[in-house]
């Protein structure tokens, strides 16, 4: 199989292209060449900017591939370049959406392939459905050969999945765990939510690839097993060997009182319960099956991160924003009892 991935580096597809690479494929990656240091051998750069079209068009000019897949398009301007790159050139065009498109809140709280797409919380998702919007046209009325993939929470060693965090990543909250210092969880912490290993996202992915009952199609891709985020951050200070000390904090005070997008990406996403249904995936990859337990996985991260210092950004303007919500709904319940 010769693909090409539009990126090919961050969370969701650099495991995809290891694996990928451990199988043989002939891969190549259309980046910038910023992170490309940890990929395996084998894998092809082709170094541009995307954005660059005219310079891109004359690196493909002679080249054809059974697969494209664009991970880093996020509204549907991307997506008409693309298609204006890539027609002609691919049996299948593979585009990450994302899981947060689905209605929100939700009618039914077990998620289908056929749950209706809305979310007037978060702009993000908005312009992920205008993009599935613009490819299914294109597939019914151009034939182009598209495949929408929308993952959820995804994640791998390098950062550690929460709910609550600042711009800069999500170390400053375990440290805050291994200071013995409380740490915030959105609402009251017993909404369902899925997580899923990247190395496991990558084994659906995969199964799509080249897979002709995939055309047209539109398949999440997730882990089955559903957790609360009070458990999820019980296993992260387990893995950390601490004692957990939880504050819960309404998800609409968050959003009202944070330069960070909580009104995206928690009333828009995190603060609702998600259980997602995996049966079209795998009748589509009927050998796919989600294998990192939860905290098996984070305790990897966890272990990966301490001993990797350049994955441990400090953000101490977010540690004084914790430290300043949670002093002020201490004083507020002080007050209102006297």
């Amino acid at each position: 199989m010769k693909a090409l991935f539009i990126g090919g580096t961050g969370t969701i597809s650099s495991a995809i292209t290891r694996q990928l690479a451990e199988q043989g494929c002939d891969l190549y990656l259309l980046n910038r060449g910023k992170r490309n240091e940890r990929l395996p051998e084998g894998v092809r750069i082709l170094q541009a900017d995307i954005n660059d079209e005219e310079h891109v068009a004359k690196l493909i000019e002679d080249m054809h591939f059974d697969v494209v897949a664009d991970f880093i398009a996020f509204v549907p301007a991307q997506l008409e370049r693309d298609y204006r790159l890539f027609k002609g050139k691919t049996k299948q065009f593979l585009f990450i959406s994302s899981a947060s498109a689905y209605q929100t809140p939700l009618s039914d709280y077990r998620i289908t392939e056929g749950t209706p797409l809305s979310n007037p919380y978060w702009e993000y998702s908005r312009n992920k459905i205008a993009c599935e919007e613009y490819l299914i046209k294109l597939y019914r009325e151009e034939g182009f050969p598209v495949t929408i993939v929308r993952p959820s929470h995804t994640y791998d060693e390098r950062s550690i999945p929460l709910g609550v965090h600042g711009s800069k990543g999500t170390w400053q909250v375990a440290k805050r765990m291994l200071a013995n210092k409380p740490v915030i969880i959105h609402g009251d912490g017993t909404s369902l939510w899925t997580m899923t290993h990247n190395s496991d996202f990558a084994k659906g992915f995969i199964g799509l690839m080249g897979n002709i009952h995939a055309l047209g199609e539109t398949v999440h891709i997730t882990s089955d097993e559903s957790v609360t985020w009070n458990q999820i951050y019980e296993i992260i200070a387990d893995a950390l060997g601490v004692k957990h000390n939880a504050v819960h904090v309404s998800s609409a005070f968050l959003a009202a009182c944070s330069k960070e997008d909580y009104r995206g990406g928690l009333l828009g996403d995190k603060a609702n319960s998600v259980v997602f249904d995996n049966s079209k995936l795998k009748r589509l990859v009927p050998d796919f099956v989600a294998t990192t337990r939860l905290d098996q996985g984070i305790k990897q991260t966890v272990q990966y991160i301490l001993a990797h210092p350049e994955h441990q950004p400090e953000d101490p303007e977010f540690d004084v924003w914790c430290d300043r919500v949670i002093d002020v709904l201490e004083g507020a319940a002080k007050a209102i009892n006297g």
